[in-house]
């Protein structure tokens, strides 16, 4: 079993996965449009905003839980 405190990076791992495989594709299509080489095109993006995007979720998952606890309120978001 997977100790807890490994939760928040396996968290960012595939946040990272997800998000900047659908924003590298997204934006791949957007800049080049639906051409041949679409695919080894989007793989490169791909690569790229994973490296950029794992230290960047990684780094700024904790800080944006911490803003999301003082919009809403709750006690001791201030605090820790």
């Amino acid at each position: 079993m997977m100790l807890p405190k490994r939760r928040p990076l396996i968290f960012s791992f595939f946040m990272a996965l997800f998000m900047s495989g659908i924003m590298s594709l997204v934006l791949t299509v957007f800049n080049v449009g639906m051409v041949a080489n679409i695919l080894t095109l989007w793989w490169q993006a791909w690569g790229l905003a994973f490296v950029v995007a794992l230290p960047t979720i990684t780094v700024l998952g904790p800080i944006v839980d911490k803003l999301v606890s003082i919009v809403l309120g709750e006690a001791g978001a201030i605090d820790e």
